[in-house]
């Protein structure tokens, strides 16, 4: 387990917990555990009760959903030091979603009923999480907008260029660690229609395709293919 003042440091780099008050994110290391999962191995299931608000640290898990046909819906992978969970903290409703370990991960989570206990007691600290689930609505109003106006390679491209931003969570990466199958998934486009248009934005040098990550080589081009001024 990590010393307190090493997940300190790590959760600093991301942009909702290090614009914490000093006394939340406090709070919120004194009631965490952390929690190791093996590849594939299930967090929450759509439909589990509420068990609080995790932060990866280090691998990825992996938020969808699959119906009846064996359909996968691929909404994200989340990726260290980002938090999430907060919509059952906020209606103390069932998780919406199914949540798995993309590999070995290590997470923190804080409690439900820890959580619960520090609003009431502060209630005030309510907005601090208030603007964690409401930035990410606002990305997903984004995606429904793209998702409905945009072509496939403008669209694949804004999502490349988010995923470069860490959703605006940390600090810009050129190299992500992402599977074109599961880029696909990200956008609903086959996995023949993604590879087409990334191998068209490799012959352009805006990125280059390894093996289960993509290098983002000139953020410019990719900017012109994403149609954003």
């Amino acid at each position: 387990m990590s010393s307190p003042d090493t997940l300190h440091q790590q959760l600093l780099a991301g942009h909702w917990f290090s614009h914490l008050p000093a006394a939340l994110q406090q709070a919120l290391l004194d009631q965490a555990n952390e929690r190791q999962l093996s590849g594939g191995q299930r967090l929450f299931r759509r439909g589990d009760p509420p068990c609080g608000l995790y932060a990866v640290l280090d691998g990825a898990i992996r938020v969808g959903a699959v119906n009846r046909d064996g359909k996968e819906a691929l909404l994200t992978l989340v990726e260290p030091p980002y938090w999430f969970g907060e919509i059952s903290l906020f209606d103390g409703q069932p998780r919406t979603h199914d949540a798995y370990a993309e590999g070995p991960t290590r997470l923190l989570q804080v409690p439900q009923g820890a959580l619960l206990t520090l609003l009431e007691q502060q209630p005030h600290y309510w907005r601090e999480f208030a603007l964690l689930m409401s930035q990410k609505l606002r990305l997903a109003f984004i995606a429904l907008e793209e998702m409905s106006l945009l072509p496939a390679a403008p669209r694949l491209a804004r999502r490349l260029l988010l995923i470069t931003e860490g959703y605006g969570e940390t600090g810009p990466r050129r190299v992500i660690h992402l599977a074109q199958e599961q880029l696909a998934l990200m956008l609903a486009l086959s996995r023949q229609t993604t590879n087409q248009i990334l191998k068209e934005l490799e012959a352009r040098g805006a990125l280059r395709l390894n093996y289960g990550e993509i290098e983002i080589l000139d953020l410019e081009c990719l900017r012109q293919v994403a149609q954003i001024d």
